[in-house]
């Protein structure tokens, strides 16, 4: 029986348990939002919390002790530039749980894990997203466009209306 063992396993051992619990806490201070089943996210709950406390702090010895779990460099500046100065004088629950749905291979619950505050820089990298998608798909209209055109000036391939016709 497990009374009063608070440590959820997660079905591994502990230093994959501790490498798992790390390469998340690091996503979700780099990406601010992170998809992953209920069971992880609780996990990594509270290891969040402490390093946005530490962040808060703001020391020399408080970047050491976040530099030492976190895995890159790019999250422990993340985590002090951004995440804490946004956190300002909430005291805990930095983080918000949303249920998603289930994924598709094994069908597990799945859930997105966000801090709080962060949906200003989701939009942001969104809106980046869908100009990027909307300037590679009119390079490769104008491509296709110009393709055509030289195939008609060539005369060996017929425009696209009178492709039907040959075909049969």
């Amino acid at each position: 029986m497990r009374h009063q063992k608070a440590t959820k396993k997660l079905g591994r051992n502990t230093s994959h348990r501790r490498a798992l619990l790390r390469n998340l806490v690091t996503s979700l201070m780099i990406e601010e939002r992170i998809e992953t089943t209920p069971a992880k996210a609780k996990a990594m709950r509270p290891h969040v919390e402490k390093m946005i406390t530490l962040g808060k702090r703001g020391d020399v010895a408080a970047r050491r002790l976040a530099r030492a779990f976190l895995l890159t460099r790019e999250s422990v500046d993340q985590l002090f530039d951004k995440i804490a100065p946004r956190m300002g004088d909430r005291n805990g629950g930095y983080l918000r749980i949303l249920h998603k749905g289930f994924r598709q291979g094994d069908n597990a619950p799945t859930v997105f894990i966000e801090l709080l505050g962060s949906e200003k820089v989701i939009e942001a990298k969104r809106a980046k997203r869908a100009e990027v998608r909307a300037k590679r798909k009119e390079e490769i209209r104008k491509q296709m466009e110009q393709e055509q055109q030289a195939a008609a000036a060539e005369g060996g391939m017929p425009e696209a209306g009178a492709q039907g016709e040959n075909e049969g």
